[in-house]
């Protein structure tokens, strides 16, 4: 097709009338193995004169198509890109970077990645000279940059003998960059696009010294002028003109991102490879170098920039989340502590303690999105970034390793705040300073949980500065009431009363109005069931706990949710059962709002996915507490079948080992296997013969349930042939000679579960069963599988009749 046509077949492709839409996309998917269509395409990418619209749309095809078939995965993939076609892409595809518009790059960066990562260095030399040639090209160093980020991030994670290229390309780029970077760090006022080109030179020096330091960084002069200009830019006031006003803008500024960066490589370098107990010798003499001659330097920059915290002025949460992480590495180390000991008030008290105070952004959360706001404070990802996450952990790690004197210290700090609380009238009562505090209370309740006089005060302290929060006006200290409230549920409380108030609260916060209290309410109730001894104190509360429990479900998407309820099911044993059916068709509908939201949303898909998971988990723990009421379980089949059928396909991948555990349960335990539950063995099959090889330990075992409580049906049952699929499934694996002894080790214990359960009914089975073990304890290496394979050997003589 010619440059022409395929313009307008992709002008078609954006077309509002779907047929017409779909016939261009079906039209796209026919040419795209032909000869020049990769290169037409890039032209059309290219092509200044062109329609941006059409320009996107060939470049999302050309990044997709790229990625599908520059290197197939499938070895014996007939169609492939036509050789002249790749070597002509490859000629000209680095010098259109630096000529496209932020959103066709980014696309085009994508397939240079994929191109990158198939054939450097074997298919594609020139690539670093290229590179080294453009970095001497004064309108030609963005491009060349760009693609040398790519190149080095080949290699991030490559163990020492993958990392071989990467040392050429350090050897051959680092001096040019060196050259670069120390030009683009003198320019006077300089524009945002240096900001850009500084990030750039930052991305290849971490991905470059990621896993190890190439040994030409070694050189100590070589080192030195690298890490003055980290601190040069580090030291360096970020320009307040251009400064977005927005805050998401704000903190993706380019200068901001240097910032970061350039704190991101300095931690990278202080926490890998400044530890003085390293074993080689050059890292060791590197380590030593690095805290004499800039550790405490790099400290004294990160205080210099957390000063705008104590002034109000501007610092990303990034960027403080990655400082305060030098400074907890630092608490550990004697020569670093010693530098900051002198200001180690003005740290916990001005900086450390502001940032575990509710703030604004807070607040806004709070009213505006109470999902996000709940979302961001139970996401693990979340916590890698936030700020108060690392001013928690520097705390813990200070008292942890530096208690004496702090501890008391910061103690005697967050009983002034209490005291302050409760004196000041109601019109200016310092509450986010007293969530700031009940949370830094709940942070270091392991360590004061075991320290004196600390441990005797702690039922005192949650009576007096804890309850009265529980029915506070303001929203954010009843769920941190909550909060530390579980964190302290496991103490021996002198008085059970005080015990009670607190358990009850908790479960009266179920019922709260906002949403966050009602969440970390929940949270908070785990620990109080898991602490109550005497069950009674909620037993007569059960069923209207679980239909604040249902409720929630429907709001929320949280696996501190679920794990609440299998602890309340974990406890409660067969008490469940009346239960049971509400509690499955509950958490099915949670099952299904998390797969869909994680299948809409790329940036919820973690958060869903471990919901849904937790869901199948809390699933798996009903069925287990039920098992002695086999009825229960034949009402709970329909509920829990579209979640096996759909799952138990390739589909479920990320949670087949849940879903085979509950059709295990289902098997097991059920008066009878039904003909629903009879469907899902084709399912299981196909997935074993497919995919599902790394799961056969977990397949066997609602195979053996089939085969041996329902034998009859599996022995006469012909449509479908349950015996012939199962010989297909274990012929193929005992055969492959690609397959580890202990991969194998499930298909032996089934042949023996198939005649023992099935003996005089499948005679006609036992002479390929005899071959096929025969030939595979012949190549058999591993004791264990051979002693399966002599049973099984033996079991079938027996079965035979043979002497």
């Amino acid at each position: 097709m010619d440059l022409a046509s395929l313009t307008l077949v992709l002008r078609a492709a954006l077309s509002h009338n779907p047929e017409e839409r779909k016939a261009a996309e079906a039209s796209l998917d026919q040419i795209q193995y032909a000869q020049q269509h990769l290169v037409r395409l890039l032209q059309i990418i290219v092509d200044g004169n062109c329609d941006i619209a059409v320009r996107q749309v060939a470049s999302i095809h050309f990044k997709n198509f790229v990625s599908k078939a520059w290197s197939p995965i499938d070895p014996e993939e007939t169609q492939t890109i036509p050789e002249a076609d790749k070597s002509m892409v490859r000629e000209n595809i680095l010098g259109f970077v630096t000529q496209l518009p932020p959103l066709l790059r980014a696309q085009l960066g994508e397939s240079i990645k994929t191109l990158i990562l198939a054939d450097y260095p074997e298919q594609w030399p020139s690539l670093l000279h290229w590179v080294t040639r453009n970095l001497e090209s004064q309108d030609q160093i963005f491009g060349a940059l760009y693609v040398l980020r790519i190149l080095s991030r080949k290699y991030e994670f490559k163990s020492e003998e993958e990392r071989i290229p990467l040392y050429q390309i350090v050897d051959e780029c680092f001096p040019r960059l060196l050259n670069i970077f120390n030009t683009l760090v003198q320019i006077a006022n300089p524009p945002i696009e240096v900001a850009d080109l500084i990030k750039l030179i930052c991305k290849i020096f971490w991905s470059s010294i990621y896993l190890e330091i190439p040994k030409q960084l070694f050189e100590p002069n070589i080192f030195n002028a690298w890490i003055v200009l980290f601190l040069n830019l580090l030291e360096r006031p970020v320009p307040l003109e251009g400064q977005p006003s927005d805050p998401d803008a704000r903190k993706a500024w380019g200068w901001w991102k240097v910032k970061k960066w350039i704190t991101h490589i300095l931690n990278r370098l202080y926490s890998r490879f400044a530890d003085m107990k390293v074993h080689k010798p050059e890292s060791k003499a590197f380590a030593q170098m690095f805290q004499k001659n800039y550790a405490g330097r790099i400290l004294g920059c990160h205080l210099q920039l957390l000063n705008a915290i104590r002034t109000g002025g501007y610092l990303p949460d990034r960027v403080i989340n990655l400082i305060l992480q030098y400074l907890t590495n630092s608490i550990t180390k004697n020569s670093m502590y010693q530098l900051m000991q002198p200001q180690i008030d003005i740290i916990l008290f001005e900086i450390i303690f502001p940032l575990m105070c509710f703030n604004d952004n807070d607040q806004m959360l709070w009213d505006e999105d109470p999902h996000e706001y709940i979302r961001k404070g139970y996401d693990i990802i979340e916590d890698l970034y936030s700020p108060r996450t690392a001013a928690m952990d520097f705390v813990s790690e200070l008292v942890r390793k530096r208690g004496k004197g702090n501890l008391q210290k910061f103690i005697q700090f967050i009983v002034g705040i209490f005291m302050r609380y409760d004196e000041a009238s109601i019109e200016v009562k310092p509450y986010r300073q007293k969530d700031g505090a009940l949370l830094a209370i709940g942070t270091l309740c392991d360590r004061l949980k075991q320290t004196d006089p600390y441990k005797a005060e702690l039922e005192r302290m949650l009576v007096q500065h804890v309850f009265p929060e529980f029915s506070s006006n303001v929203g954010h200290l009843r769920a941190k009431a909550a909060w530390v409230a579980g964190q302290y549920a496991s103490i021996n409380f002198s008085d059970q009363d005080n015990f009670r108030k607190a358990m009850h609260c908790v479960i009266a916060g179920l019922r709260d109005p906002e949403l966050p209290v009602r969440v970390d309410s929940v949270f908070a109730l785990r620990s109080f069931v898991e602490a109550c001894k005497d069950l009674d104190e909620i037993r007569p509360i059960l069923p209207q706990l679980l239909d604040e429990f249902f409720k929630l479900m429907g709001e929320v998407e949280n696996e501190d949710l679920v794990f609440t309820l299998e602890t309340i099911v974990d406890r409660f044993g067969e008490e469940m059962a009346p239960f049971a059916l509400g509690l499955c068709q509950s958490l099915a509908a949670a099952f299904w709002r998390c797969m869909a939201s994680s299948e809409a949303d790329d940036e919820v898909e973690d958060s869903g996915a471990l919901a849904a998971v937790g869901c199948l988990r809390a699933l798996s723990t009903i069925l287990e507490s039920i098992s002695s009421l086999p009825h229960l379980f034949i009402q709970i089949e329909p509920t829990l079948m579209p979640i096996l059928r759909r799952m138990l396909t390739s589909d479920g991948q990320d949670v087949y080992e849940e879903v085979l555990e509950i059709v295990s349960y289902m098997t097991f335990y059920a008066p009878t296997i039904s003909l629903e539950m009879w469907s899902l063995w084709p399912l299981m099959m196909e997935a074993l013969n497919d995919w599902a090889i790394d799961f056969f330990e977990n397949i066997l075992v609602p195979l053996d349930n089939y085969i041996s409580r329902g034998t009859e049906h599996f022995v006469s049952c012909k449509e479908p042939d349950y015996q012939q699929s199962l010989w297909k499934a274990l012929s193929t694996v005992m055969t492959d000679q690609n397959m580890e002894d202990s991969d194998i080790l499930p298909a032996p214990k089934l042949i023996e579960v198939f005649f023992q359960n099935c003996k005089g009914q499948v005679d006609h089975w036992v002479e390929p069963y005899l071959r096929l073990t025969i030939d595979r304890l012949r190549r058999a290496e591993k004791p264990y599988l051979k002693c399966l394979l002599v049973q099984v050997k033996t079991e079938l003589l027996v079965n035979s009749g043979s002497p």
